[in-house]
């Protein structure tokens, strides 16, 4: 008979983490991450120095730009590599990977999901054209930050005619995960959790290379009425940590919100949105989403469109997913982002991106830091920080249709409406259209080739990607197309023939 997992504390949990080991952790933002888990690490290596040299896995950003998630693990010595999907939650982290001083890598977080598949699996790595052509392609720097990364993790193949990336696999030692309840064998459900991510691969891989896997629960209980709920069978489970609550909150935003679990049939209502160039953008773009599409919206700008499509009775009409997994409601925001109220349907994160990536995506909703001009759009770094690509490359790469939104030009921006036309009342003091930029992560000239249909829309005009480049297509009524527009970029667009952004983008102020 097999031992059960043993219920231990945290600290003891930890106490058996060798050094020199690959950790995954799971989570997603600020839900789904074992925070217990983590500070107890963070607090050995203080008290002790072990363990030491650890390579760090995570798939999403997990932080909340501060003190918690992955910034307790921002400590010299006690990182060596960080293979990572998203940086900017944890900016110590980020830190560390701009002062060379630790490895780091940073890959599509959808390749990060995927992977701890293969990995598991013990199979030679995945092999997609997710990152073809951005700076993650092993003909570029291969996703790798800084010059102390020189391993290269990723590689070029040709098969049947085209061009392929295979990201190889590293094996992973310890995992650390999190669920609701554990059973006295160690089976895991995830019943108040906001989103199931990757736990049953991280706890496959870890298992299947000799390690252990340590699950942070909420509570511990006799029995798991219904085998179809156990998300992580406790065959692969060696240690159980029993929070009883504490640092368990649901999100880094919000201890407990059950709307983020419950399928509510009723229309759900969002607050009215305060007039700003947010709303604008908003309205623009929700006109590219038609009736019956499945929607990625991105996090920020993007959020918009979700709420004007509320104020306008049309949330109804498509649906909205997450890549984190969840299928229908609407995408909760900020650090709790990843979840959804009153999802449909929450499947695991490498499930959802095999869907996006194999082009189930109608079309995606997306911010974009800069862009240039051939259309190609820089997520990953911004006023001397890297934040990383998270899901974008996954998304942008697969969609049918996009949409990056994204005001002309940041820093301090104002913009007002009088009379149905557009007053910047106070110009941006950084350019968002530019000649040139170090991070590539979604390449213009490839999508044209893939034959995707992409726009780019700001408060006061909007653009259209061609085999010419960036061409406008649409200004704001009000706007001074020399002085507002074209002085305001670094390269000139393609003119031809230019339309009036439609009235309905200035309407419905509130």
């Amino acid at each position: 008979m097999r031992a059960a997992a043993l219920c231990v504390t945290a600290d003891e949990a930890i106490a058996a983490i060798p050094d020199g080991t690959c950790v995954a952790v799971g989570g997603f933002v600020g839900a789904g991450h074992p925070e217990m888990l983590t500070a107890a690490l963070e607090r050995r290596f203080l008290q002790t120095g072990t363990p030491n040299d650890l390579t760090l896995y995570y798939c999403a950003g997990q932080g909340d730009r501060g003190e918690r998630g992955l910034n307790h693990l921002a400590h010299r010595g006690l990182i060596k590599r960080v293979i990572g999907g998203h940086w900017n939650l944890a900016p110590k982290l980020g830190a560390m990977a701009l002062a060379n001083e630790i490895e780091a890598y940073n890959f599509p977080q959808g390749v990060l999901s995927v992977l701890l598949r293969e990995i598991a699996a013990k199979r030679p790595g995945l092999i997609t054209q997710v990152g073809l052509n951005t700076f993650i392609d092993a003909s570029q720097t291969g996703g790798r930050m800084n010059a102390r990364t020189t391993e290269p993790l990723v590689e070029r193949l040709m098969l049947d005619g085209q061009i392929w990336l295979r990201y190889k696999p590293v094996p992973v030692h310890v995992g650390l995960i999190r669920a609701t309840y554990a059973d006295a064998r160690g089976n895991l459900s995830m019943e108040r959790e906001g989103l199931v991510g990757e736990v049953l691969p991280i706890a496959q891989a870890a298992k299947n290379h000799g390690g252990i896997v340590i699950a942070q629960v909420e509570k511990v209980v006799d029995r798991l009425p219904d085998p179809k709920a156990v998300r992580v069978p406790g065959i692969l489970v060696d240690y159980v940590v029993a929070s009883e609550g504490v640092q368990h909150d649901q999100t880094f935003g919000e201890v407990f919100n059950a709307d983020y679990v419950s399928t509510c049939n009723t229309a759900f209502e969002l607050p009215a949105m305060a007039f700003s160039e947010r709303k604008i953008i908003g309205q623009r773009a929700l006109q590219e989403i038609r009736a019956g599409d499945i929607v990625n919206l991105g996090i920020g700008l993007p959020e918009s469109v979700a709420m004007v499509a509320a104020e306008t009775g049309r949330l109804q009409e498509f649906t909205l997913t997450v890549e984190s997994g969840p299928t229908g409601g609407v995408p909760a925001s900020g650090l709790s982002f990843g979840c959804s109220y009153f999802p449909e349907a929450i499947i695991d994160q490498p499930s959802q991106f095999d869907f996006y990536d194999g082009g189930g995506l109608d079309i995606a909703v997306l911010g974009a830091v800069e862009v240039d001009a051939e259309g190609s759009v820089n997520v990953a770094s911004f006023a001397g920080r890297f934040a990383g690509v998270g899901g974008f490359v996954n998304i942008v790469q697969s969609a049918r249709r996009l949409v990056f939104c994204l005001t002309l030009r940041a820093g301090d921006l104002e913009v007002a409406v009088e009379n149905g036309r557009l007053v910047i009342v106070k110009e941006g003091r950084h350019a968002k259209f530019v000649k040139r930029f170090q991070h590539v992560c979604f390449h213009g000239p490839t999508a044209l080739h893939r034959g995707q249909q992409v726009i780019y829309v700001t408060e006061r005009a909007v653009f259209e990607l061609t085999a010419q480049g960036l061409k406008l297509i649409e200004l704001a009524p009000g706007v001074d197309l020399q002085k507002q527009v074209l002085d305001q970029m670094e390269f000139a667009p393609v003119i031809e023939s230019v339309s009036a952004m439609p009235d309905g983008c200035f309407s419905l102020l509130s």
